[in-house]
């Protein structure tokens, strides 16, 4: 456990910005995670250098020169870090972009007719894509519904719905809204069986900071990333597509390589800063693995990431030392249940007597950040069959400890007891 080994939770926490205080509020705890991760210190370094260089990619001249074999180390990264030996990474304008962008391909690429799958628990960059591409190509959309009951969807829910005239799949891994993951190695495993030619795209978005990505193993044709959720920056989105998917024909420069996803000049110091992401998951799986594999480390890091999450959302749900948990506490209720197993880092509750905003506020008050999330286009496809407008949502991440978790929990008996009072 990170908590465990004298030093290691501060060393860590020194590698991020802002880890405790607001540069515009003053101290706080950071519990908004979901909604982008603290920054690395080193990705602001790297991306004030790279802003500052004036020079151009592709130019016979040092700086060039530097510019491409940055670009090239981090596309290097991106596929060790997505364990993708095969196929293409690049960089596009974001995470929903590229989602969008390798839906658009597949679903432009793949055989006339057919259906198109994916489930409710998605979040809208997925599923808006999914269902803009299928009513371009005239395909009906059908959806997996999750349960409310879990937060997440299983493979008993896509059963019913694989078939062999599924063209195009999406899978979330994990939801930004319950934190649940869900099983994407069986889910497209049993796509693949009765639809073999069906393209299938995996939303990593939320799940990248909290355990390891193994596109290897998963069976898919794309997966797309945001780095701001990986302790990078916005402004860009990491995406991987299989060699199939690249063959299909795209949007491209006339006479550009075949191969090639980015258009345009890219930021070479969007990948810079991913190579930063990439050496500090290796620097922390240094911590707990003596190999000298760079993905060996990235696995380690990734072990020591989940199971330090997962002791500090037992914490948050079930109590630690002589504070009670959420499951505990009267008038509280936890979207998707209270269990731990398959929870990524997030907690989304309501209060009975307090409404999601005071409740935010209130927190806020105490010195910890948090987040509504509303009935909206976000997060409505999770709300609204609860019959809930808000909740709000509470996400760690790994640099985050279980003294913070208590203050939570402390904060959360007096929210508790203005509720009742009120």
């Amino acid at each position: 456990m990170l908590e465990d080994r004298p030093g290691l939770m501060k060393a860590i926490r020194d590698r991020f910005a802002h880890v405790d205080v607001c540069p515009f509020e003053g101290p706080r705890i950071f519990f908004e995670n979901a909604g982008g991760a603290l920054r690395l210190k080193s990705v602001i370094e790297t991306s004030a250098a790279y802003a500052g260089y004036p020079d151009n990619q592709g130019r016979d001249n040092p700086a060039s020169k530097a510019l491409m074999a940055a670009i090239d180390n981090g596309k290097a990264d991106m596929r060790t870090f997505l364990n993708a030996s095969g196929g293409q990474v690049f960089v596009g304008e974001s995470g929903t972009e590229v989602l969008f962008r390798l839906i658009r391909t597949a679903a432009l690429g793949a055989a006339p007719g057919g259906v198109m799958l994916g489930s409710t628990l998605e979040h809208p960059a997925s599923r808006s894509a999914m269902a803009r591409w299928a009513e371009v190509t005239g395909r009906p959309h059908l959806l997996a519904v999750h349960d409310d009951a879990t937060g997440t969807v299983g493979l008993d829910a896509y059963l019913a719905l694989i078939t062999p005239e599924i063209r195009v799949a999406t899978i979330v891994q994990t939801s930004p809204v319950t934190g649940m993951s869900v099983d994407v190695a069986a889910i497209a495993s049993a796509i693949r069986a009765k639809a073999p030619d069906c393209f299938i795209i995996i939303d990593g978005i939320q799940h990248a900071s909290h355990g390891d990505i193994d596109c290897a193993a998963y069976g898919a044709d794309g997966y797309a990333v945001s780095p701001y959720k990986v302790f990078s920056r916005h402004g860009y989105g990491v995406g991987w597509a299989s060699d199939r998917l690249t063959d299909c024909t795209k949007e491209q420069v006339i006479g550009g390589a075949a191969e090639t996803w980015e258009l345009g000049t890219r930021d070479a110091g969007a990948y810079a800063t991913f190579t930063d992401v990439v050496d500090y998951f290796d620097w922390l799986g240094s911590n707990f693995a003596g190999d000298t594999n760079r993905r060996a480390r990235i696995e380690a890091a990734a072990k020591a990431i989940h199971d330090h999450e997962a002791r500090l959302m037992a914490a948050m749900l079930h109590g630690t030392g002589n504070l009670r948990g959420l499951a505990e506490m009267p008038g509280v209720t936890v979207i998707g249940g209270t269990g731990t197993e398959g929870r990524e880092g997030v907690v989304s509750l309501t209060l009975d007597g307090m409404a999601a905003g005071d409740l935010v506020q209130f927190l806020g008050d105490e010195g910890i950040r948090v987040h509504i999330r509303k009935d909206d286009h976000y997060c409505g496809n999770i709300l609204h069959p609860l019959g809930l407008d808000a909740c709000v949502r509470v996400s760690v991440c790994h640099y985050n400890t279980t003294a913070e978790v208590a203050r939570f929990l402390t904060a959360m008996e007096q929210a508790v007891t203005t509720a009742q009072a009120g």
